[in-house]
């Protein structure tokens, strides 16, 4: 039974046992035939709000901002952007608008990445600016809101009159979904509000998981930020495994945001019976396994349905490395054991960015093994990140199935947490 995973831009096919393996990809969608009629639809027939352009309407010198996703998300940033300046048009100056990157804590982005993320005509039309969560100078303190979480952000969206999300929603590994308010914080909050947000307590509350959202710390805080700021319309995105938009949502952010995770949660989210020996995973590919850091996401819903001591083989190509930016390579080298690095996350007082991505891989590792395949990064990288190397997915899976005797089943999710599987007695 040959299996195309998604990985880099090339993929990668393994070929498996076809009665021991269950394959579990997301319900297919169709592109949506008329994806800017879509998008367009959503900004004229709004979710909870008036109509973008109402907005605007006789405000011709307002400052307008909108916040996108940074490159490690495939969102469709350029015909989301071109409906919302279409909409716009004539009712705010183009010299008027920021384009925000929603980087949260991640590098920012190359003059490269933007022209490729962007295009050069709306680059070289509007304002565009990294979010730089380091970067005092270019916050603004607000208070401590939520569940205790002092919030800093982005200055220039602070100061914008109309302000604007745009995102794409999708399971999230421990915030329950991706889009919505998340592209306020963390994607445009300074440091300590992005660690607050991450801390281990938080991380670690049961409901922290993929497609949980009520009573999931994490996002009751995000949105709480959100609410307490404001935000004037909201524009996110469905796609399909193709990175194809399938629909489109806008409007009032929390009410829009609520019907654009009821359909992903339809389509990316499905119950298997029994947890398996072995589970196969990809990153979704470009951009999403750009580097190992994000290959966490892929272990995170592989370790869904692997059984105890079972064994996960996540494949992502790692162009990006590791990567060298950031602290997960750091933290994962400070310490010789996962249970010496829980015990330090978990300790009193530890803050620092990215210890977020070290617990959860910890915590899957010490429930299943896990094997890598990652062209981007050597053995020894993937030895010193606590991961064994595979060379070869398909015999690494043939070799752990048949050591694990004749009634031993394999998944695998090709497209990886691009569909998260759960088992049907546990909620999703």
């Amino acid at each position: 039974m040959k299996i195309d995973l998604a990985y880099g831009t090339t993929g990668l096919t393994v070929d498996l046992p076809e009665a021991r393996t269950t394959v579990v990809r997301p319900r297919p969608q169709r592109a949506h035939r008329d994806p800017m009629g879509a998008l367009l639809g959503a900004l004229r027939r709004p979710i909870g709000s008036a109509p973008l352009r109402d907005l605007a309407t006789g405000r011709p010198n307002a400052r307008v901002a909108i916040s996108v996703c940074d490159l490690t998300r495939a969102q469709p940033r350029q015909l989301m952007l071109r409906a919302i300046f279409e909409v716009l048009e004539g009712a705010v100056r183009p010299e008027n608008v920021t384009i925000l990157i929603a980087t949260g804590t991640h590098r920012s982005n190359t003059p490269t990445e933007l022209e490729s993320m962007l295009g050069g005509d709306i680059l070289s039309r509007y304002r565009v600016i990294n979010h730089v969560a380091r970067d005092r100078s270019t916050l603004v303190d607000l208070g401590i809101m939520g569940n205790g979480v002092p919030v800093a952000l982005n200055r220039e969206w602070m100061a914008a009159d109309l302000r604007i999300t745009t995102g794409f929603v999708e399971p999230h590994f421990f915030a329950g979904f991706s889009g919505g308010p998340k592209m306020v914080a963390p994607g445009l909050a300074g440091i300590e509000t992005v660690l607050t947000l991450h801390d281990a307590r938080r991380i670690g509350h049961p409901k922290a998981t993929w497609g949980v959202t009520e009573g999931n710390p994490v996002h009751d805080d995000v949105r709480a930020i959100a609410a307490a700021t404001g935000v004037s319309f909201a524009l996110d995105v469905t796609l399909n495994s193709g990175q194809e938009i399938t629909s489109a949502f806008g409007g009032e952010l929390f009410a829009m945001h609520r019907a654009a995770c009821a359909a992903a949660r339809e389509v990316a989210m499905q119950p298997v019976d029994r947890p398996f020996d072995v589970v196969i995973t990809s990153n979704s590919g470009y951009p999403l396994d750009q580097n190992l850091y994000q290959l966490v996401k892929g272990m995170s819903a592989a370790a869904k349905v692997v059984r105890k001591d079972g064994l996960i083989l996540c494949a992502g190509e790692c162009r990006d490395g590791v990567p060298d930016h950031g602290s997960y390579a750091e933290i994962l080298r400070s310490r010789r054991s996962l249970g010496e690095l829980l015990e330090m996350i978990e300790s009193p007082g530890y803050r620092v960015p990215d210890q977020w991505q070290v617990q959860v891989q910890a915590k899957v590792q010490r429930h299943a093994r896990v094997m890598v395949r990652a062209d981007g990064v050597t053995g020894d990288q993937l030895r010193a990140a606590h991961l064994t190397p595979a060379r070869d997915i398909q015999a690494e899976a043939v070799q752990a199935l048949e050591a694990a005797g004749p009634g031993a089943t394999a998944c695998v999710l090709p497209e990886g947490p691009q569909t998260i599987p759960y088992l049907k007695h546990e909620q999703s």
